[in-house]
């Protein structure tokens, strides 16, 4: 099983955002820092998860175990439903990802346990800044 944390940042609300992923399981720690260009903190937590989802897919990871400190998407994901239309096809496009696991699990942790990520995070927030928001 690879334990999969994973993070969104935004610097402004909307503002230059990045996703952080942190990955571990079998021996190997992968470590991802990605800058999204401008959008909402709350779409950067989603695009996270997404290109967290992506990457395991890639990596052909069967059975993944999801940590977030996003109560949003954490609930979302164990509703399937959001209120916020705008999130939608965000949901919609992980739980597809979600879905393609044997085994997936997400689980909602403090953000004082999700350090990696948020490292990781703000790292892509800053990365994006030096390249602009050409994304």
């Amino acid at each position: 099983m690879f334990e999969v944390y994973i993070d969104g940042a935004s610097a402004g609300n909307p503002g230059p955002s990045g996703a952080g992923i942190f990955i571990k399981g079998e021996g190997e720690v992968f470590r991802y820092s990605i800058p999204l260009g401008v959008m909402s903190n709350h779409e950067a937590e989603y695009h996270a998860f997404i290109k967290a989802l992506e990457i395991c897919l890639d990596k052909g990871f069967k059975v993944v175990s999801f940590r977030t400190d996003s109560q949003l998407v954490n609930a979302a994901v164990e509703k399937e439903f959001v209120k916020n239309k705008l999130y939608a096809p965000l949901l919609e496009k992980a739980l597809m990802l979600a879905s393609q696991f044997d085994l997936f699990f997400m689980k909602w942790i403090p953000s004082s346990e999700n350090k990696s990520a948020d490292d990781l995070a703000r790292k892509a927030v800053r990365d994006n800044n030096m390249k602009g928001t050409e994304n």
